[in-house]
């Protein structure tokens, strides 16, 4: 996910005098609880996740905004799926005698080896789903005739199908720069044990200047500038979208179409949902962007600055992947009766309990989400 702690390990901060050893001494004392509190956010993101999943496939959910958000809920499902066992090893089960991310173990150095790739292509995956989405909903708002057709679910699949395969390919140069390196120094007369050796993180051969600049301009301008760039423009047209619509809706009701008002509203409330969700990952990328953005320009800024506050970003960035099932409960009423219907029928059929109301009165209308 976040490249500062794990996919630059690299070009981590061994063997620099701190510029800000506050800074510093801050990181490691949010190391020692950044484990268990990145154990609970993961677990509860993996479950979160899971239950969008399943409710926003069932069939009276389906719409193209719905399956960008079930993709979306995919990417953040393995993000999250991935880090929960890093969490655990490297960070509460952490040999005190190593420097992260190193290892005794070849098996867990390979798993984060992985880790490191695949988070980075599933979060780079999310950001751009989520400028899908803004952008199917802006259209939507804007044209409204010509929504259904603009935003159809065979765009909507050809969008999530180049966003996958696109990011995975723009990662190759990012897989292979990382490498593992088996450092036998502390072994002595040509013996080697696990308690004197141990697994950490190098560069590639491959890794030439070229391939290294490369990826770093791939990893500041497509992971983390433009998209920033693209969220700030998008979620200001959604607030001038979502205003000029709520005038729209205000006059239909002062001249009594109460059925279009209402509709409106539930459209101005999923609007609003999507917009939270669009919100919240510029909260979380825009500090980011910035802070590549001064690695550019600044000398030695990555070091002294980006890298301490890694695990920080990281924790960020995991709380936004695991929040948009709260985000769904609280604003849209169709996810909330879908969600009941689904995990709550067993309820229903059994004597004496509770049955759940999955439908307003009057037949009321949903939007989807």
């Amino acid at each position: 996910m976040n490249d500062t702690s794990l996919a630059n390990t690299t070009s981590g901060p061994a063997g620099y005098q701190p510029k800000y050893p506050q800074l510093v001494e801050f990181s490691k004392e949010y190391a020692n609880i950044h484990g268990p509190i990145a154990v609970v956010v993961c677990a509860w993101g993996v479950i979160a996740n899971l239950v969008n999943i399943v409710v926003l496939t069932r069939k009276n959910m389906q719409s193209s905004t719905n399956l960008i958000l079930t993709w979306l809920a995919v990417a953040d499902l393995l993000t999250m799926a991935s880090y929960l066992p890093v969490s655990i090893h490297f960070y509460i089960m952490r040999d005190p005698q190593l420097e992260f991310p190193s290892t005794r173990s070849i098996g867990w150095i390979g798993l984060m080896l992985f880790h490191i790739n695949f988070t980075v292509v599933c979060h780079t995956i999310a950001i751009w789903l989520t400028i899908i989405l803004a952008i199917f909903r802006y259209l939507y708002i804007c044209y409204p005739i010509q929504g259904a057709s603009l935003c159809s679910m065979l765009r909507a699949k050809i969008a999530i199908l180049c966003v996958y395969l696109c990011t995975a390919v723009v990662c190759i140069p990012n897989y292979l720069l990382n490498a593992v390196k088996h450092d036998t120094s502390r072994c002595t007369n040509n013996v080697t044990t696990p308690a004197c050796s141990h697994y950490e993180f190098k560069n590639s051969k491959l890794a030439e200047p070229f391939l290294n600049n490369f990826n770093y301009w791939i990893q500041a301008g497509l992971i983390k500038l433009i998209p920033c760039a693209l969220l700030t423009i998008l979620t200001i047209l959604l607030i001038f979208a979502m205003h000029a619509a709520n005038k729209r809706r205000m006059a239909l009701k002062s001249q009594g179409k109460k059925d279009e008002s209402d509709r409106a509203r539930e459209h101005n409330r999923t609007t609003a949902m999507l917009l939270a969700i669009v919100a919240l990952f510029l909260l979380t990328e825009l500090p980011q962007g910035v802070l590549t953005l001064c690695s550019i320009f600044i000398e030695t800024f990555f070091d002294d600055v980006y890298w301490p506050l890694g695990d920080l970003l990281d924790i960020m960035a995991l709380l936004n992947n695991s929040i948009n099932f709260v985000l769904y409960c609280t604003m849209s009423r169709q996810f909330r009766d879908t969600f009941k219907n689904v995990f709550c029928s067993c309820c229903e059929s059994r004597p004496g309990w509770m049955k759940v109301r999955t439908a307003e009165p009057n037949g009321g209308g949903t939007s989807k989400v």
